[in-house]
């Protein structure tokens, strides 16, 4: 599996993916999380033109998965409540990963590339999203506390240095 940049090209497929995305959330009790249509091309396209959309590829198979990452300051983790960071280094921001379920792992290799890039990285999730709260753990990030997500509703918080 290789991760490169998203282009405008590659929109059909993330949509694909994030609709496979929101199927499966649903269908393991996270119907919530991605409501009306998130992520939307607009917002999609916005992360091309900033160049923080990423996609993995798998050989015959094509884009298996998207994601975001940017390493940069997320407004809405300037307010953690109920714990703490556990450093205020500058640190890579994880959202929207989507696989298309196509590839086990591809969280894993994703969680592995971005640790490749910067040693600290921080990622939130919806409190039902109880699968990606096992991923999250499982690799090593750990719980921090809760953030308010540009939505309004509360996100559980991670963060792991790398070192």
């Amino acid at each position: 599996m290789i991760i490169r940049k998203s282009t405008p090209a590659d929109l059909p497929r993330l949509l694909v993916i994030t609709e496979l995305a929101r199927q499966f959330m649903a269908e393991t009790g996270n119907p919530n999380q991605w409501r009306s249509g998130y992520p939307t091309s607009e917002l999609l396209l916005g992360d091309m033109a900033k160049g923080n959309s990423y996609v993995c590829e798998e050989e015959g198979l094509g884009i298996v998965a998207t994601f975001y990452f940017g390493i940069e300051e997320e407004p809405t983790y300037a307010e953690l409540r109920d714990g703490q960071w556990l450093n205020d280094e500058p640190y890579g921001v994880i959202h929207r990963l989507a696989s298309g379920g196509e590839v086990r792992g591809v969280a894993r290799f994703v969680f592995d590339w971005c640790c490749n890039q910067v040693e600290n990285i921080r990622v939130d999730t919806h409190a039902d999203n109880r699968k990606m709260q096992e991923l999250l753990t499982s690799f090593g990030f750990t719980r921090c506390g809760v953030i308010i997500a540009s939505d309004g509703y509360p996100r559980f918080a991670y963060q792991r240095i790398v070192r």
